[in-house]
């Protein structure tokens, strides 16, 4: 007889892993225990014959549930203790600093999707039901180790046919934390906006009330939603102007894979994950004609689309006559979604006439994840639920805080070779959402067990509110600052993932901090253990009131042009070419005269070599945008009007002394305007851009020797942009990175930037690299 102790590391808690080992050990006639230990995994203890645990380890790796995985499975020789069976020991409540990882929030299961709907089962039409492989994780977790009295559910004691479930090795719901019934869990209760309950079954009146026109907020796993019908126009108009959204796109949730069909066209690659549990919101290119309001996603080519992934939402459309919902954040513009049953009857009373609510308590915030096809590959725009906690492996041994950056915030901690990313965060300009990422990251730290920090890296810019915070902690902790430059978090995010030593980089964004004081955002990098050099970018052209530009892009389109034409000149092709962009301005004429005079005297001027700025000028530039209500939508619709494009213009953008003459484009534009179709202009402005910063990265490839070039920055969501550089780089003879797992926007800064915090740890690049 044999006997071995054996430690596994990994997705091993909170989905089935400790009675799939009860099974297969009895399977194979061993004895001993298995328990869970906190943040350190679990522990096996077998006895048996040698040939019967070597099989049962084969099985742990072959047979294991499908939301595990198997990061670490050490085993050790032991003297045999003479166990009578095998036995389910209770969780360790200790924490050795091991990496236990905690799974994410799980979309319903085909097991309790199909009892759901069952009239003979206890839990039919109880929007709550879950077993061991699907339901909330994240969100409810308060403290390792993922036991019931840990989490939110503590708060509702199980009835003895919960319990007996839940204490059953064999049953599918054995130590499902959140495991419940109408009898003892969580409930739903329907209100109106001034807090009045409204009798009968809550979530069939909800139906009801969305099928009429009205809007209802509704309490979720994550936070709550806005819903309304989806293919009411006066409805969106109205939930628009409530929530102060006049142009960003609302996400919308359709009852089955068939629906989503009928108004939009869906890859494998984007069913598959439509489909997976992490349910999120996928851009799906619209079909034509579009069959729902086109008020949902303004101008767009694209329709963020998701499909149920709770009880509560199959219950909804089984009511419904509706099959389509808008189901968006419930939220003003730039604050954190509202997750709290007292916060949504305070801040949602002038946006929802009726809410849905129930009464278990959301302790972890998470937003709905966003992700995008591009050129055929999974790009994350927003990573959160579904996603969070997973971590990102880095080939660097510290713990470190990466506070990301200011917009399409999250944070990351780094801890034994992993980044931890967490939820979405947004906005840390706003300070309730700065207070959102502080509490944030005190739960990171606990239920990833790190007291102590070796380093906290932040942005270089210098009035970043994150920034600030990672100083304000870094004097608290007593721990040591870094702060790195922008773009090369973004090139090292892409070198994290890919498992890259060297790269170089082609960075293209809106704004970014540049070492020399300007803002970047159209830029050539080279990245590698040992060095990094800004090569080549955008050559800066002037931003007339600096951040203004961002909001009214007809300032950066005047910039770029005032390189080329005399103040007369400028003032003569606006008024020609985009009266209306004038009109656009907050203070018209009057503005406008403002920003000439500012151009002419060299007043009040930031400098930008930012890619997304010229391709919002573009947008002015050909009348298809002049306002920025949201993050990106002069280049969305930009790209969107180019998807119209068939013909290339051969459009060519020199560079010069190695810097990319972004100006000269223009001059080519407007020589075309009068007689080119616009969204053939729109299609080879892209296809211009794109090449220029190829041809750029493939000549300083070869000059470093190097055989990789990556591509990170929003501007890296374009389909137009990412799928001409990487032709052009693999026809080459080089390859191409993005990231698949990291956002490529600002959301995925925090990987980047532990990336080069280890860098830094470790002696292969020093402060002044990362800062100069």
């Amino acid at each position: 007889m044999k006997a071995y102790r054996i430690h596994v590391q990994g997705i091993v808690q909170a989905v089935g892993f400790r009675p799939f080992i009860y099974r297969i050990a009895h399977e194979h006639n061993l004895r001993g225990y298995v328990k869970n230990l906190g943040d350190a995994g679990v522990e096996i203890v077998v006895e048996g014959q040698e040939e019967d645990i070597e099989a049962f380890i084969q099985d742990i790796y072959r047979k294991k549930p499908p939301l595990a995985r198997v990061d670490r499975l050490e085993k050790k020789e032991i003297p045999p203790q003479g166990f009578p069976e095998f036995y389910i020991e209770k969780s360790s409540k200790g924490g050795s600093g091991g990496d236990s990882i905690i799974p994410p929030d799980i979309a319903i299961c085909e097991d309790c999707l199909r009892e759901l709907f069952d009239p003979t089962n206890k839990r039919y039409m109880y929007p709550f039901i879950v077993c061991t492989n699907c339901g909330p994780r994240f969100t409810i977790i308060e403290d390792l180790p993922y036991d019931r009295e840990n989490t939110t559910m503590r708060e509702f004691p199980m009835c003895d046919f919960c319990e007996s479930e839940y204490k059953d090795p064999l049953n599918r719901r054995y130590h499902a934390e959140p495991v419940c019934c109408p009898v003892c869990g969580p409930s739903y209760r329907l209100y109106t906006s001034d807090g009045k309950e409204i009798t009968g079954d809550p979530l069939r009146k909800a139906a009801e009330l969305i099928d009429k026109g009205y809007i209802v907020a509704i309490k979720g796993i994550g936070g709550i939603h806005l819903a309304c019908d989806a293919t009411n126009e006066e409805v969106v108009a109205e939930l628009r102007k409530r929530t102060f959204r006049p142009q960003k796109p609302f996400a919308i949730m359709a009852d089955s894979l068939e629906t989503v069909k009928s108004f939009a066209y869906v890859s494998k690659e984007e069913e598959e994950e439509l489909t997976s549990y992490r349910r999120p919101i996928i851009t799906l290119r619209k079909k034509e004609p579009f069959p729902l309001p086109e008020n949902l996603a303004p101008r767009l080519h694209t329709i963020g689309v998701m499909l149920p992934y709770a009880g509560t939402h199959y219950i909804l459309f089984h009511w419904s006559k509706s099959k389509v919902y808008v189901m968006t954040s419930a939220n003003y513009p730039g604050m954190p979604m509202v997750k709290n049953n007292e916060k949504a009857f305070e801040e949602l009373k002038d946006i929802a006439d009726y809410l849905l609510l129930h009464n278990r308590k959301i302790l972890n915030r998470a937003d709905d994840s966003v992700i995008r096809f591009v050129d055929g590959k999974r790009a994350v725009i927003r990573r959160s639920r579904g996603f969070v906690p997973l971590p990102i492996e880095i080939p660097f041994e510290y713990r470190g805080l990466a506070v990301g950056a200011e917009l399409m915030n999250a944070f990351g901690i780094a801890k034994n070779g992993k980044v931890y990313p967490s939820q979405y965060i947004g906005n840390t300009g706003k300070v309730e959402v700065l207070e959102f990422m502080r509490r944030a990251i005190e739960h990171f730290k606990r239920i990833l067990r790190v007291k102590e920090l070796d380093l906290i890296i932040a942005d270089l810019h210098p009035a970043y509110n994150t920034t600030k915070l990672a100083m304000e902690l870094a004097n608290e902790m007593d721990v040591e600052l870094l702060q790195v430059q922008h773009h090369y978090a973004h090139i090292a995010s892409v070198l994290a993932e890919r498992k890259i030593e060297s790269a170089v980089g082609i960075a293209l964004d809106g704004v970014g901090y540049g070492t020399d004081g300007n803002v970047w955002g159209g830029e050539v990098l080279y990245l590698s253990y040992e060095d990094v050099e800004r090569l080549t970018h955008i050559d800066y052209y002037p931003l007339p009131g600096g951040d203004l530009a961002s909001y009214y892009p007809l300032r950066a389109l005047m910039g770029i042009l005032s390189k080329v034409y005399s103040i007369e000149e400028l003032e003569g092709v606006i008024r020609k070419c985009c009266p209306k962009a004038v009109e656009s301005l907050k203070y018209g004429e009057v503005e406008f005269s403002v920003i000439l005079n500012q151009l002419a005297k060299g007043i009040n001027l930031s400098h930008a070599s930012s890619t997304g700025r010229v391709l919002d000028s573009l947008a002015v530039l050909l009348n298809i945008a002049y306002r920025r209500h949201y993050e990106g939508e002069p280049a969305m619709k930009l790209e969107s009007f180019a998807m119209k494009g068939k013909n290339d213009l051969k459009f060519e953008i020199p560079v010069e002394d190695g810097l990319i003459m972004a100006e000269e484009l223009f001059v080519q534009v407007l020589e075309v305007l009068d007689r080119a179709s616009p969204a053939d202009i729109a299609y080879s402005a892209h296809l211009a851009l794109a090449r220029a910063f190829a041809d750029t990265a493939i000549e300083k490839a070869r000059e470093f020797g190097v055989k990789d070039v990556a591509i990170s920055g929003g501007v890296s969501y374009n389909e137009l942009i990412v799928k001409t550089i990487r032709k052009a780089v693999e026809g080459s003879g080089l390859r191409f990175h993005a990231t698949t797992e990291v956002p490529r926007g600002d959301n995925g800064i925090n990987v980047g930037q532990a990336f080069l915090g280890g860098l830094y740890l470790e002696g292969y690049l020093s402060r002044e690299d990362l800062m100069l």
